[in-house]
C-alpha cells in the first residue's frame, strides 16, 4: 500500500491509513490496526508532549487511551469527509483535553472554538498530512521559510498547543487574524511539502 493521500473515483479516500481504518472497521484487521499503531502512537506522544504539561507517563497514557478509541470507532471514520490522519488527531486532540481535564491543568473554561472548531478541519488536514512526513527538521525548516508572523502563530497553535483564541490574546491579535494567517500558511506548507 501506497502511504501518500489519495482519492479514489468516489471521492474517497484511498491511502494506506484510510485502508488501514476500514480494515479496522470492517474486519477488526489486527494486522491493520498493528499498522496504525507503529505509525501514529509515537506521533500521538510527540502531540501529547510538544509544548504541554503532560508528562512521558501522561502520554504514554494519551497513547493508550486514543488507540483504543481508534479501534473501538473505527467504523465511525467516512473516508468521503476527512483523511484517516485528520480523523485519529481529532481524537488524540480530543483525548487531551480530557486528560488535561482530569489533570485539572486548566482552570480557564475551554469553549467548543477553542477544542476544534469544525470550520477549520481543512486547516487541520492540511498540517496533520505535513506532519506525517515525521520528518520533525524538514517540518521546521519548512516553518522557517514562512514570513514570521505566520510561523510564529503555527509554532504556538501546532508546536505549544495553544488555542486560537489562547495566541490571540498572546499576541494582541484580533481572533479572525489568526485564523486567517493559519490558514494561509498551511496552505504554502502543503505547497512546499508536495515540492519535496
Amino acid at each position: 500500500m501506497a502511504s501518500s493521500i489519495g482519492i479514489d473515483s468516489t471521492g474517497r479516500r484511498d491511502d494506506e491509513w484510510s485502508q488501514c481504518l476500514q480494515l479496522v472497521a470492517d474486519n477488526q484487521d489486527r494486522e491493520a490496526f498493528s499498522r496504525l499503531f507503529g505509525h501514529f502512537a509515537p506521533l500521538i506522544k510527540a502531540f501529547a508532549i510538544n509544548g504541554s504539561a503532560l508528562a512521558a507517563a501522561h502520554a504514554e497514557e494519551l497513547v493508550q487511551e486514543v488507540m483504543i478509541k481508534v479501534w473501538q470507532k473505527a467504523s465511525a471514520f467516512n473516508p468521503h469527509k476527512a483523511a484517516a490522519s485528520t480523523w485519529i488527531y481529532t481524537i488524540a486532540r480530543n483525548c487531551r483535553t480530557d486528560m488535561y481535564r482530569r489533570l485539572q491543568k486548566f482552570d480557564t473554561p475551554l469553549s467548543a472554538d477553542d477544542i476544534w472548531p469544525d470550520s477549520e478541519t481543512d486547516t487541520e488536514e492540511l498540517f496533520t498530512a505535513v506532519q506525517q512526513k515525521r520528518d520533525e527538521t524538514k517540518v521546521r525548516e519548512m516553518l522557517q521559510q514562512l514570513p514570521h508572523e505566520q510561523s510564529l502563530i503555527l509554532t504556538k497553535v501546532y508546536m505549544e498547543g495553544k488555542s486560537h483564541s489562547e495566541v490571540s490574546e498572546e499576541l494582541d491579535l484580533p481572533l479572525g487574524t489568526v485564523k486567517s494567517r493559519v490558514r494561509l500558511a498551511m496552505k504554502k506548507l502543503q505547497l512546499t511539502a508536495e515540492r519535496h
